[in-house]
């Protein structure tokens, strides 16, 4: 019977023989992987296909629809990804740093794997490949329990995945998925703490929460992303106007799209109808406060309360105006989520100042929300972004699948 228990069990003893995997075996497997990736493409997007029929049928929303699909360009995506990780230095085994203590032993830190990840998460099957390829770099078994809309798709990766671990001479179970869509399986997973190692949720509010409660071993949440822009006073109004477009229209069902414009007053009154022109044309609403709803034409509504700090995952943008920095760093404070906040400027003593003062996962300078992504930032891939700060901030990407030990040598020293 392949209860939550027995998938423990099997994944605690593959993470022992992984943890001393060669980096080659490792190499292999990854390669493998993205052969399989576009020798099977058909079999993955006909998987796919089933899971968007019967999410149509249920009446699921577009934003959702839009992360559950998979396409060519997609699974290129998660071929290119096996292929970068594959291509990164392993690294377990590597001593960070070493020194010697007064009397004679020498003290290092050697990078090791966490052990057994258990990876929950909604919607994006892509997310099954991305997470394995990360912890397996790592040396971490992993059990993954994907959302029920996305069962065939997740069904046929993690189907290749094991194919390319054996064909790789490493051992199948380290990459399960849990096929079971009863809801208890979460639940048994979280009280996994002798065998699973840490848990990653990656989903909507209510899921990350409920796993936080839940769990008995440490959680590393990916929680919601209520993304901000400041637009400075000495701004660039041209450059603005495309990193808040592409913060907002280019993809807004993600985690690291763009939910809140805040306009220095100095700016607004040229800023806002180009703004308004621009994502308005694009479908874009507007929830916008007293004193910018007049400069935002037909696509603004006035703002309620609960539109500040949402995470609308749809054509939908706050927009407020603020007097200065300081008043931008304490809406920011009060209303976002550690996730992604930017400013767009040309002071480089404002720019030194936001970024020391914005408390978010990534900071950013003249860019948009958007390269919040381990892609995008060189890791190659993530599992997900972290907004709690113990053990990572910000993407996940092989090191942060990792941890320490200290490694101490001697000649016979004994302590007095």
């Amino acid at each position: 019977m392949n209860t939550a228990k027995d998938m423990g069990i099997r994944a605690k003893e593959a993470s022992r023989r992984l943890a001393s995997a060669s980096p080659k075996a490792k190499y292999v497997f990854l390669q493998n992987m993205a052969r399989l990736l576009n020798d099977r493409k058909k079999d993955i997007l006909a998987a796919n296909k089933k899971d968007i029929e019967e999410a149509e049928n249920i009446g699921m929303d577009t934003p959702r629809l839009d992360r559950l699909t998979l396409t060519n360009a997609i699974i290129q995506d998660m071929h290119k990804a096996c292929l970068h990780v594959a291509e990164m230095p392993d690294p377990i085994g590597a001593m960070e740093t070493q020194w010697q203590q007064p009397n004679g032993i020498l003290v290092g830190k050697m990078r090791v794997p966490l052990g057994v990840i258990c990876m929950i998460y909604e919607a994006r099957p892509n997310v099954t490949v991305d997470a394995a390829i990360l912890c397996l770099k790592a040396g971490n078994a992993v059990i993954l329990r994907g959302g029920s809309e996305a069962l065939n798709s997740n069904k046929a990766l993690a189907a290749l995945l094991r194919e390319a671990l054996v064909s790789a001479g490493l051992p199948e179970d380290a990459v399960q998925l849990v096929q079971s869509t009863d809801h208890s399986m979460v639940s048994q997973l979280c009280k996994l703490d002798e065998y699973i190692d840490v848990i990653i949720p990656r989903g909507g509010e209510g899921l990350v929460r409920t796993v936080t409660e839940t769990a008995t071993m440490p959680v590393l949440k990916h929680y919601k992303g209520v993304c901000h822009a400041f637009v400075d006073a000495s701004a660039d109004l041209s450059m603005a106007l495309n990193i808040v477009y592409n913060g907002k229209v280019q993809r807004p069902g993600v985690c690291n799209a763009l939910e809140c414009v805040l306009m220095h007053r100095d700016v607004a009154e040229s800023f806002l109808p180009m703004m308004a022109a621009k994502l308005g044309a694009a479908g874009v609403e507007f929830r916008a406060d007293a004193a910018s709803l007049p400069l935002l034409g037909e696509h603004a509504k006035a703002m309620t309360e609960n539109d500040l700090g949402m995470e609308f995952h749809d054509l939908i943008l706050a927009v407020c105006i603020v007097d200065n920095l300081d008043a931008a760093l304490a809406h920011i404070a009060k209303y976002n989520s550690n996730h992604t906040d930017v400013i767009v400027t040309n002071d480089y003593a404002n720019a030194c100042r936001f970024v020391r003062e914005a408390d978010a996962s990534m900071v950013g300078v003249n860019v948009s929300t958007r390269f919040n992504d381990g892609g995008q930032l060189g890791l190659g891939a993530e599992i997900g972004i972290s907004t709690s700060k113990l053990h990572s901030y910000g993407p996940m990407g092989v090191t942060e699948l990792t941890t320490t030990k200290f490694v101490v040598t001697g000649a016979g020293q004994v302590r007095e």
